[in-house]
């Protein structure tokens, strides 16, 4: 029995008491102390992954397909049954201003990455908002993926345990970066490129928290193993593009020409963002207000482009089977109109990723491009549009590039990064994130980045002359 009790005091130690005791290395991890960290935190987001999954898919089969059965026999002969879908998208948006009315608001992506600079962590105390709020945006229709919310889950439990073990700020936050990675490992179904998109996405200019990468990874690749474990999906790409033939040099131009039509394209998109943004800013302290028009916004969208409703990971495959048959106009006029669901639904409150709903847009963009220049191949021309838009708004090439060709199944990552990186560099001097900023900024928070930067380099200069 004491000698029971000595084991479990020494594991105790080994886990839970940081750094060296011989060396100065308080509110540390070890190397291994990090990786068994990584691991419970990867297995802790694949549950918690799988449990958001399982009630959302409830949820949605509940008000889109249990409800309308059930209530049909009862409809008015002489009311439409498209009526159910601004209905059932408004009072969507009523029940998510009040959760955030009643709950407070926990704050978007763009508050995830000023958090994870300064002070380092994610505040678990949004967490009940968070998840409460994106299932009922998301069961309401609106472009919004569950990225946003198991980030919030698993960044915040990430964070605190680093509060637990006491760890100082640098330790804490490669915690929360495996939480987030967890997150991400899960819903993209590519470990690897899901954990180089949490640590890409706080920056312009590529992942710069190089310490977080190892243990990031270890943490994507456990809850990747739980979440498919517990859910039955297959492991590898979820969609089924058309086979294209051996890539050759021209491919490659056409991913070139390809990130800057891409780029174009998410520059429009920024701008409808920002300028719905303006037009909803006088109802921002009107939380019930602003995300009930949000939703009636959705809805009204819906009316008239079914396919923009919800955060598009299904729809893709809707375009790929079917989206030659709708012609380039209507394929770029839905593209337009995703673009402003997605506004309406981000500005309204409607809280939740955009990630699939940007390829959803560079899909359709895609498929039109290749049905109006016939040299390019369909499946180049919308995955190499999904990569450039989501890259051009997210700054993250290097994981969109993984996550894409793992994602179509396809062997084009040479042809999707010359697109993603093409975009990368024309994009470089506008965001959409305002809070993306290099590691040694920390400390200046809620600032645009080019405003940080242009100070920074002043201060260099008037160094310099003075020397």
């Amino acid at each position: 029995m004491a000698s029971t009790l000595a084991q479990d005091s020494h594991l105790d130690r080994f886990l839970f008491e940081p750094g060296h005791p011989e060396e100065d290395t308080s509110g540390t991890l070890t190397h291994l102390q990090l990786i068994l960290w990584a691991v419970a935190i990867g297995t802790f987001g694949g549950l918690v992954a799988t449990a958001y999954y399982f009630v959302l898919e409830a949820l949605l089969h509940g008000v889109w397909h249990s409800l309308p059965a059930a209530i049909a026999p009862y409809r008015p002969g002489w009311l439409p049954d498209w009526n159910y879908v601004w209905v059932v998208t408004t009072l969507g948006g009523l029940c998510v201003g009040l959760v955030l009315y009643l709950m407070g608001l926990p704050g978007e992506m763009a508050k995830v990455v000023d958090d994870i600079h300064d002070p380092g962590k994610i505040d678990i105390r949004k967490t009940p908002a968070m998840v409460l709020a994106s299932l009922v945006a998301i069961t309401a229709g609106g472009s919004a993926g569950p990225e946003a919310p198991l980030v919030q889950v698993n960044g915040s439990f990430g964070s605190w345990l680093g509060e637990r073990l006491g760890l100082k700020k640098p330790s804490a936050r490669v915690l929360t970066f495996c939480g987030m990675s967890a997150a991400l490992g899960a819903f993209f179904g590519a470990p690897i490129g899901a954990a180089l998109f949490a640590l890409e996405i706080p920056h312009r200019r590529g992942p710069e928290y190089y310490e977080a990468i190892a243990p990031a990874i270890i943490s994507a690749i456990f809850s990747f193993a739980v979440f498919r474990l517990n859910t039955g999906m297959t492991i590898g790409g979820i969609y089924h593009f058309e086979a294209i033939p051996p890539l050759s040099p021209m491919n490659l131009v056409e991913g070139l020409a390809l990130g800057i039509v891409g780029t174009a394209l998410a520059v429009l998109f920024i701008f409808i963002f920002r300028l719905i943004g303006q037009l909803l800013e006088p109802l921002e302290h009107y939380r019930v207000w602003l995300a009930t028009l949000g939703g009636l916004s959705i809805g009204l969208i819906a009316l008239a482009f079914p396919q923009t409703l919800f955060f598009s990971e299904t729809q893709i495959q809707t375009v790929i089977e079917t989206g030659a048959g709708l012609g380039v106009t209507m394929l770029a006029a839905i593209a337009i109109a995703k673009m402003f669901a997605i506004s309406f639904t981000l500005h309204s409150g409607f809280l939740g990723g955009f990630i699939f709903p940007l390829f959803f847009i560079g899909a359709n963009a895609g498929m039109a491009i290749a049905m109006a220049v016939p040299q390019v191949h369909p499946t180049v021309g919308m995955v190499c549009l999904m990569a450039a838009i989501n890259v051009a708004v997210t700054k993250t090439p290097i994981s969109t590039s993984i996550i894409l060709s793992v994602l179509s199944g396809t062997a084009m990552l040479p042809v999707i990064a010359i697109s993603s990186f093409v975009s990368f560099v024309l994009s470089s001097r506008f965001s959409m994130i305002k809070t993306q900023r290099s590691r040694c900024l920390e400390g200046l928070k809620s600032m645009d980045t080019s405003e940080v930067e242009a100070q920074v380099q002043a201060q260099l200069t008037a160094f310099k002359q003075a020397g």
